[in-house]
């Protein structure tokens, strides 16, 4: 009788054991720009470290989910999320008009804009104007650089262009070039890594949601994705890490602390305004 019990119960619990390996949920997909410091860059011993490894490291543990998050470049992300490589896109991807049209955003999880970097003593910059006749570094190829050379048509000031965003900023050290623009969450990072250089002018025009992008099809996912966000936000933890590798505490208005109403980024397609009750747990 003893024996019949031990072997009812050793298959009770391989029943449950085999249910649970059936429903257990497969570690969720993901990948970053490696190179982006500090969201993503090489850590000492392998793998990568930085804002967004922490960011979603910690929500899929909020969605009961493991992670794997692939080091690539940022131009294989989107073609890798709709072929089905990846769930959702961990790099910072700024949510555009163009790309919601595409694929489906959380709530944005940070304010990214342009901003610009200057020599600790210089005076601050109120102003395209307070730039005439001075030269302006930036990194190759990107928005900043775009922007930087139609200012300077209009204004008069000379563009440095440089192959990445540290040496853009050595220029600013050095006394090559009196400002570096890039984006703000970068000249953040460099200012608290370097005494002498300041984190300066935000131009507020620029300013998006950088959130999370999955495909069309993922509803359900994107949601559970957004709610973990948003407790992350109303518990600080978004904060702390914002403090952590950005070398600033967040403002109360800023994303890492706001949780927008809905799902997705308020007045982009996709976006769904109806009211959800949040339910956090840690």
């Amino acid at each position: 009788m003893i024996l019949r019990r031990m072997s009812l119960a050793a298959a009770l619990l391989f029943c449950a054991g085999a249910a649970f390996a059936q429903t257990a949920l497969p570690p969720l997909r993901t990948g970053v720009d490696g190179t982006f410091a500090p969201h993503a860059m090489p850590k000492l011993g392998g793998g990568i470290e930085g804002f967004q490894v922490d960011l979603f490291t910690e929500a899929a543990r909020r969605m009961h989910r493991d992670i794997v998050i692939e080091s690539t470049s940022f131009s294989g992300l989107i073609p890798g999320l709709q072929a089905g490589r990846y769930d959702f896109i961990a790099a910072p991807t700024t949510a555009t008009k163009e790309r919601a049209e595409n694929m489906l955003f959380t709530s944005g999880y940070l304010w990214t804009a342009y901003e610009f970097g200057i020599k600790k003593g210089s005076a601050p910059i109120k102003g395209w104007e307070d730039l005439k006749g001075k030269a302006v570094a930036v990194n190759k190829g990107t928005p900043y650089e775009t922007l930087s050379r139609s200012m300077a048509e209009k204004i008069g000031l000379t563009v440095q262009v440089y192959d990445t965003q540290p040496d853009a900023t050595q220029a600013v050290l050095s006394g090559r070039a009196y400002a570096t623009l890039g984006g703000n969450t970068v000249i953040k990072y460099a200012a608290s890594k370097n005494p002498q250089f300041v984190a300066d002018l935000v131009l507020q025009d620029t300013k998006a949601h950088w959130a999370a992008p999955f495909r069309k099809d993922s509803v359900a996912l994107r949601n559970q994705m957004q709610d973990a966000l948003d407790c992350m936000k109303k518990d600080g933890t978004i904060a702390k890490l914002s403090e952590k590798w950005f070398g600033v505490a967040p403002a109360a208005d800023d994303l890492e602390r706001v949780v927008t109403p809905g799902y997705g980024v308020p007045g982009m397609p996709g976006y769904d305004p109806t009211p959800h009750e949040l339910k956090c747990q840690g």
